[in-house]
């Protein structure tokens, strides 16, 4: 699927095609063409273009377009040798920590450091004057000066792997450190290093043309793209495509490598930045908040969030993915407010939207906006509002291990949020950093800054992650789903954390998770989504008893306690939620309810709210359930 993908591109079409023309040449150019390449014809020296020799001859009556194509193979090839040689080096080496202990792999990291410091051109030139002359030595010279790109990116991958599950039961197991890294680690990062090495060749390549071109790289009697522009140089003013032709040869292999390995980046989802190529990350990148009109960003006193028609749309090829369907809501300072729904209900989605981490070209709509008193659609300064949202709202996300860089130490990631968003010295933003771990309960808090997000437990880095929100002084806390991949040890921990931070600092909560249980005991409102949509907003308290809406008390009643029947089969909730692409008329959850009626599919019910300021959006609200609808599983 991903092959036809790359293809279907117009630059992987382009690219691929080239590709296999090059390789092709390179593998049949030799057996088709080299008897015509190397005839002599010595009454046809230096001769121009013509319908005999597409480009000329060289000072032997040598067909140069022949030649071209003979030289094919033997330029690939030493692209290719010294591509393999940089990888393999470059897979030894960034894998130096994994294979030989932390302490050696530190002192081999920063030797390889050093070298990618170094211009590639010289490290080039340095070992080719080591290794001599000719085609090997260039071959060397050319692997050695490319391992240290390949040894960092390496050794960036395998750090953000090297402390997952199934490599710490290999180790558990006894298997030797070189089996994990061929058998557990390779096979994971071995995407961004593939397409990395086809990039890598295009540079190769040209590189090599440039060794030969000066003398350093193949000799006679043997020729590559590179030695047949040095020969056709001294006459290049009268007979320039004897020069030119080998040129245009470099240049259309070295595009087939690089536009295919463009073609597997997208294709893969990768990353492409000069001098390394990563696997994707998301950017914390704010997107553009579009108004549907001018609004005052004024809010009641102690409202510390208002949302007013909160609207995210994704783009697709055929109906847009209309994620978040006119969300709104307001939480006042020291409030708690939890957000609970099914995955795929637009949770995470308006959590994002909030914090403004949805870039471009998801499309966030509101007609009301405001946080802190400030109104997020209005024009204005982008850094300085990325600062005072960066100390005045603070994110808490489900998996605190892709949220923190691998390959860096807890500590000076903490430091970084003080350093950028409140102008701290680097040793001041540290000790602050490591304040913030302790007040997060995190033991040794100095020993544990220093150290990398995988030396970290579940709950500690959560716990560091929460650390990282009070870095500033945040008034709100956005915490999705913090609890989700914890046990329930744990979770109560950080549940009773976060209670402490609120209680501690002011500041108020926004709480999304699946659990009903959780947002029950921690949140003082729940706002239940679905489909996009706020469906109930009541009391946390009263979320058992008092329910309307027949989602919120099917999700209630899907949520097993003390009391539930063990001989019974676990209720669930029916059928599956709708797709966001093709919401239908009416009701979102009119398929899925009991008490659905024609009425519910043709009409979209408004969010009301009661005497008591509960807020439900259902046409039989309230109306008792049917008791022989409750489906269970098996």
């Amino acid at each position: 699927m991903r092959a036809a993908r790359v293809l279907l591109r117009p630059v992987g079409l382009v690219g691929f095609g080239l590709l296999v023309l090059v390789l092709l040449v390179a593998v049949f150019g030799p057996v088709l063409w080299d008897g015509r390449a190397t005839v002599v014809d010595t009454g046809n020296l230096l001769a121009g273009p013509s319908a005999g020799h597409w480009i000329g001859t060289d000072n032997l009556g040598r067909d140069l377009f022949f030649r071209v194509l003979v030289a094919t193979r033997l330029s690939i090839a030493l692209a290719l040798a010294a591509t393999a040689i940089s990888m393999v080096l470059g897979i030894v080496l960034g894998a130096a920590p994994l294979l030989v202990g932390r302490r050696a792999g530190r002192l081999v990291m920063g030797a390889v450091n050093v070298l990618v410091a170094f211009p590639g051109l010289l490290l080039v030139l340095f070992f080719a004057v080591i290794f001599g002359v000719g085609a090997r030595g260039a071959a060397l010279a050319v692997g050695l000066a490319g391992a240290p790109a390949f040894a960092r990116l390496c050794h960036t991958l395998i750090a953000g792997i090297s402390e997952r599950d199934y490599i710490a039961a290999a180790r558990i197991a006894g298997v030797s450190r070189l089996r994990i890294l061929l058998r557990h680690a390779l096979p994971n990062i071995a995407q961004p290093l593939i397409v990395n090495a086809t990039m890598a060749a295009g540079g190769a390549l040209l590189t090599f043309a440039g060794l030969s071109f000066l003398g350093l790289g193949v000799q006679a009697p043997s020729y590559d793209w590179g030695k047949l522009m040095q020969d056709g140089l001294n006459g290049i003013y009268v007979h320039p495509l004897a020069a030119l032709g080998p040129g245009i040869a470099v240049i259309l292999a070295g595009l087939a490598f690089n536009l295919t390995g463009e073609a597997f980046a997208a294709a893969f989802g990768i990353d492409v930045i000069p001098g390394v190529v990563r696997p994707r990350q998301v950017r914390n990148t704010p997107g553009k908040i579009r108004g549907s009109g001018a609004t005052t960003a004024s809010a009641d006193a102690g409202t510390v969030l208002s949302v007013e028609d909160l609207r995210v749309t994704i783009p697709a090829a055929r109906n847009p993915i209309r994620a978040v369907r006119g969300v709104t809501f307001a939480i006042r300072d020291g409030e708690a407010v939890g957000v609970v729904g099914e995955s795929g209900s637009g949770k995470s989605m308006t959590a994002l939207a909030l914090a403004q981490l949805i870039e471009e070209p998801t499309r966030v709509e509101a007609n009301h906006l405001v946080f802190g008193g400030e109104d997020l659609m209005a024009a204005g300064d982008p850094e300085s509002r990325r600062k005072r949202l960066g100390t005045s709202l603070a994110v808490v996300f489900q998996d605190p291990m892709t949220s923190f860089n691998p390959v860096h130490r807890v500590g000076p990631q903490l430091a970084e949020v003080s350093r950028f968003h409140q102008g701290l010295s680097r040793r001041a933003a540290f000790a602050r950093a490591v304040d913030r771990l302790r007040a997060v309960k995190v033991r040794e808090p100095e020993r544990r800054a220093r150290q990398y997000p995988f030396e970290f437990s579940g709950g500690m880095r959560q716990r560091a992650m929460i650390g990282m929100g009070l870095m500033g002084t945040p008034r709100l806390i956005i915490a999705d789903e913090p609890t989700t991949a914890l046990d329930v040890t744990v979770q109560r921990q950080v549940l009773e954390l976060l209670t402490e931070v609120r209680r501690d600092t002011g500041a108020a909560l926004l709480l999304i998770s699946h659990d009903v249980s959780v947002v029950t005991d921690v949140c003082d409102r729940v706002l239940v989504m679905y489909a996009g949509r706020i469906v109930e907003e009541l009391p946390a308290q009263d979320l058992r008893t008092l329910a309307r809406h027949p989602y919120t008390r099917a999700l209630v009643a899907a949520v097993p306690d003390m009391e539930t029947d063990l001989t019974k089969p676990l209720a669930v909730i029916p059928g599956l939620p709708i797709d966001p692409s093709r919401v239908p008329p009416g009701c979102a959850f009119a398929a899925r309810c009991p008490l659905a009626d024609d009425h519910c599919r043709a009409a979209e019910p408004r969010l009301q709210a009661d005497a008591a300021g509960n807020r439900v959006a259902c046409h039989k609200a309230g109306q008792a359930l049917p008791t022989d609808t409750a489906e269970v599983t098996a």
